[in-house]
């Protein structure tokens, strides 16, 4: 039996993890706990994605749904719902997620990483070193690259976030975001009293002071917003932390090799303004038990299962960069300030989704996922699918494409079912499809 060690036990890290044992590998799992106490708010469609992996036990912790309050280009509105995460107890959800499926959890802090005859050695702190025959990189945007040589890592702006933490008075659990000059803020507060204020600025447009400062330099900031002191309308700030992390949305180049791969915020972090960290994190790790199972067992695939892993990826990546983009566009009233000026033009000027045209639908092989490896099947591209759709509902949709450029509708469709008729006619006028 394959061995297989998991660095990391965040989201991405623990649905690798549960996935690959699903398929029957003997896995292990290494990770320290988090460095500081932090709150996510999330969306429906992050727990939904959680319950589809299994991590049922974090899932538990998520809070009530609450209504985000927002105030965006001086439109204020509440329109958004978000749950609420207590990091700490959530991770704690997901280590249970992993004892309860038998997989055990190594704590400590990762040395160092290095390929030995085709085996992966793991260097520990205060522990006995792991030997693997493959390792999956799940530790979040701050992984180490353990081969410089793989090239340079796509980057947006750079970013900062600055996040208080501080016990209040016990109140309504809720959340706020808004824009400012330099940046934007986030702010939440749970019922228990916990408070939490998250200021994401841009490193080079906005001077700050030196360390032994900042803490009274960000409760200043934050007591100058209407928004903040009508969302806590307390000043009593007990305990008060500050931690500061880099926002910044990075790309890998090069997400797996011989051995090897990586997942999560390890192969691509987005800008927090979306949202969708846990969301983007799980979309990666899913994918990814199929990739190594392909690797492992068929290493004549090696190449294909690779480049199905990297252009998922890739593709992730660069849609939630443009959605990030269009968030900042809508704020209208601080265009030409640093902060948002780079920010409303990174990455680029395309569309987040390109305009369907049924002529510009093609069929070409490409790699899909096929009872639990990747393998290469006849798919149909779009500009807003480029890396191609097999299925649908059930169809292969590659053969009916293809007749459906020179058969009328009714002859392709004959043989399927009322349902599939009315399912694949509504996807075919989604695409420009006229008849």
């Amino acid at each position: 039996m394959k061995s297989i060690v998991v660095l990391g036990a965040g989201p991405a890290g623990a649905a690798v993890a549960l996935g690959l044992k699903r398929l029957g590998y003997q896995v292990s799992v290494v990770s320290e706990w988090r460095r500081f106490a932090a709150l996510e708010g999330v969306s429906q469609r992050v727990l939904e994605a959680l319950r589809g992996v299994g991590l049922t036990r974090a899932l538990a912790v998520a809070g009530e749904p609450s209504r985000r309050h927002s105030r965006w280009n001086s439109e204020a509105q509440n329109r958004n719902v978000e749950f609420l995460l207590d990091r700490p107890r959530f991770d704690q959800g997901l280590r249970d997620d992993l004892h309860a499926a038998g997989i055990p959890l190594i704590e400590a802090r990762v040395l160092g990483v290095r390929q030995e005859e085709r085996h992966s050695v793991i260097e520990l702190d205060g522990a006995p070193s792991l030997v693997a025959d493959f390792h999956v990189e799940a530790r979040g945007r701050q992984a180490p690259q353990h081969d410089k040589s793989l090239g340079r890592a796509a980057r947006g702006p750079e970013t900062l976030s600055l996040l208080n933490r501080w016990q209040g008075p016990p109140g309504k659990s809720a959340s706020a975001v808004e824009s400012q000059p330099d940046g934007w803020m986030w702010m939440a507060r749970q019922a228990d009293g916990r408070c939490y204020w998250q200021w994401t600025l841009d490193v080079g447009a906005t001077p700050l002071p030196d360390k032994a400062a900042l803490l009274d330099f960000c409760r200043e900031r934050r007591w100058e917003s209407v928004l903040a002191r009508a969302f806590f309308d307390n000043d009593q700030e007990q305990d008060l932390e500050l931690h500061a992390r880099s926002s910044t949305a990075i790309l890998t180049p090069v997400c797996g090799g011989e051995g090897w791969l990586r997942v999560g915020d390890a192969a691509m972090a987005v800008d927090p303004l979306s949202g969708n960290g846990i969301f983007q994190s799980l979309s990666s790790a899913l994918q990814a038990p199929a990739v190594i199972n392909t690797l492992l067992v068929h290493p004549e695939r090696r190449e294909l299962a690779l480049r199905f892993h990297q252009q998922r990826v890739e593709h992730l990546f660069w849609r939630f960069a443009r959605l990030g983009r269009d968030f900042y566009l809508e704020e209208r009233r601080w265009a030409q300030e640093p902060f948002w000026q780079v920010r409303r033009q990174w990455p680029d000027g395309e569309p987040v989704h390109a305009e369907a045209c049924f002529n510009d639908l093609r069929v070409e092989q490409a790699p899909v996922l096929r009872d639990g490896f990747v393998d290469l099947a006849q798919v149909v591209i779009s500009p807003d699918q480029p890396l191609g759709i097999w299925h649908l509902n059930g169809m292969e949709l590659a053969p009916l494409v293809s007749r459906l450029h020179s058969e009328p509708a009714e002859q392709v469709l004959a043989h399927l079912g009322p349902e599939q008729q009315r399912y694949l006619r509504s996807w075919l006028l989604s695409q420009g499809y006229r008849p």
